[in-house]
């Protein structure tokens, strides 16, 4: 297989990563309008997919940069590695998607990606050195994200419920979700913008990174028609729907009201849009879990399914080992298979 033939192949399978990340990720976008009954399965998912492309028009390229050329020494990045990277990262998603755990698509990204890098080390450096195929830098903002983007989600959209409550307190709960049937168009779009600004970012990176492993260009720049492949893959991934995390994320973790999907969505956007502008690639799964959390234990503690949530909670924790595993196993393939 040529240099070009083998970059195009493998930039086929990072856009197809971000079309399963968005189908995956589906059921973070939609979910709590669909259990609100504000919009049907079909036009949420046309409302969420049409946002999620708009993003490529708002938002920088940080999160690219980070997930490219942050995680993992370029000296020891080839377009195998790459695709070894995808592979573990695609096939746990398949794996949490069938199992309709929403686990976080980024986390098995990088993960894949650490494990094929670490797998490429230890072949060209010896087991000793593996983890110099590692790079320090983001690893530990990023790891610590796992149980600070949910409790930012949580506790936000806590504090808005309580809000709400506060300025509502006269009015009947007809009234108050008369108002958030429609606000709720708002928070779901800011939610679909948020899930588009980060997620779709880190196929870019991934894209950008192939360019350069393969010799197509010497610096990290990412080209527009790279960003507009990146937001339009997830885009209609998102539009394929993710029905089984749906139930999930949407009814079996809390009962939501539009009042309540309203602030569980804007304290969810609030925590992916902070990571987003620290150039950290976030899990939006994360964020809306603990926000949906959050405002099920205004009314009580018992409100919310917690495990359930501990569930989640072991997906999330084993996801980029498991990620990792998996692109260790398949680059070892690939190299006693071709050399790779």
């Amino acid at each position: 297989m040529s240099p070009v033939q083998l970059a195009v192949l493998i930039i086929a399978i990072a856009l197809a990563f971000d079309y399963i990340n968005g189908f995956h990720d589906a059921a973070n976008s939609i979910a709590t309008i669909v259990a609100t009954r504000v919009l049907s399965p079909g036009q949420a998912v046309l409302w969420a997919a049409f946002f999620n492309f708009v993003a490529a028009f708002l938002f920088g390229t940080a999160v690219a940069k980070t997930v490219g050329k942050g995680f993992v020494n370029l000296d020891l990045v080839t377009p195998y590695v790459i695709m070894a990277g995808l592979a573990g990262a695609v096939i746990w998603d398949l794996i949490t998607w069938w199992l309709a755990l929403p686990t976080s698509s980024s986390h098995a990204l990088i993960g894949g990606y650490a494990g094929a890098a670490v797998a490429h080390a230890s072949i060209v450096r010896g087991v000793a050195h593996s983890f110099e195929g590692l790079i320090a830098g983001k690893w530990s903002l990023t790891v610590l994200f796992i149980f600070v983007a949910p409790l930012i989600g949580m506790v936000s959209a806590y504090a808005l419920m309580v809000g709400v409550y506060w300025l509502f307190r006269r009015a009947t709960p007809s009234k108050m979700d008369s108002w958030f049937r429609r606000l709720q168009l708002i928070s779901a779009a800011s939610f679909s913008l948020s899930h588009g600004s980060n997620d779709a970012q880190k196929t870019m990176g991934i894209v950008t990174g192939v360019l350069v492993a393969s010799g197509f260009q010497k610096d990290f720049e990412i080209h527009i028609w790279v960003i507009l492949a990146a937001h339009a893959a997830i885009a209609l991934g998102t539009l394929s729907g993710g029905w089984r995390i749906v139930r999930t994320m949407g009814t079996r973790l809390t009962r939501l009201k539009p009042r309540s999907g309203f602030c569980a969505e804007t304290g969810a956007a609030g925590a992916v849009l902070l990571a987003t502008s620290m150039g950290l690639p976030v899990s939006t799964t994360h964020a809306i879990a603990g926000a949906i959390a959050g405002v099920g234990s205004i009314q009580r503690l018992k409100a919310v399914r917690w495990g359930i949530a501990a569930n989640i909670m072991w997906a999330w924790v084993l996801t980029i080992p498991m990620a990792a595993l998996i692109a260790w196993m398949a680059f070892f393939l690939l190299h006693a298979a071709i050399g790779a």
